[in-house]
């Protein structure tokens, strides 16, 4: 059955890839104007990297431990969260995936996209981003999750129509 699924192949995490999306959360290179030293120029500040974004309630900081998963996965269901943000900053340095879908009420499984981060890159998704759970690869790894709480369901899980089959390259098996 696995060899009829449509086969969803992710591509290395840039901030101009998944701008559709929500912000790539990493360190600003050298000489950005975004980074700059702070407190007697022992701290370089990579300031404003998420937009985070709430309606109502308030922000949440979590951590999170990931364990891995098999691959190929299938990739059945995505989630969205309508009434704010979610970043997700990796803290094990160990690769993982991010599967997205763009925001809307129509969730067509052609629309989806794959990235993979080289573990020192976070991800913020844009509220209403639909995406797929936290997806650690090779070994456990933990993340710092920027969320919203209060008052009302932030989330809303929708099953594929059509599932897919998630492939990674085979450098990532060995992780």
């Amino acid at each position: 059955m696995a060899s009829a699924m449509v086969r969803l192949h992710p591509q290395p995490l840039s901030a101009a890839a998944f701008a559709p999306f929500g912000d790539v959360i990493e360190a600003r290179p050298a000489g950005d104007p975004g980074a700059f030293p702070i407190n007697g120029g022992m701290v370089t500040r990579h300031h404003d990297l998420a937009a985070v974004e709430l309606e109502g309630g308030r922000a949440l900081i979590n951590l999170f431990e990931a364990k891995p998963y098999a691959y190929p996965l299938e990739i059945a269901m995505l989630e969205r969260h309508l009434l704010g943000s979610q970043a997700f900053i990796p803290l094990s340095e160990q690769p993982f995936v991010i599967v997205v879908a763009p925001a809307g009420d129509v969730l067509d499984p052609a629309s989806l996209r794959a990235f993979i981060s080289n573990g020192r890159q976070g991800v913020n998704y844009r509220r209403g981003v639909w995406h797929h759970m936290l997806l650690a690869v090779g070994a456990p790894a933990r993340f710092a999750v920027i969320d919203r709480g209060g008052d009302g369901n932030n989330c809303e899980e929708r099953t594929l129509a059509q599932p897919l089959l998630l492939e990674l390259p085979p450098a990532l098996h060995a992780a």
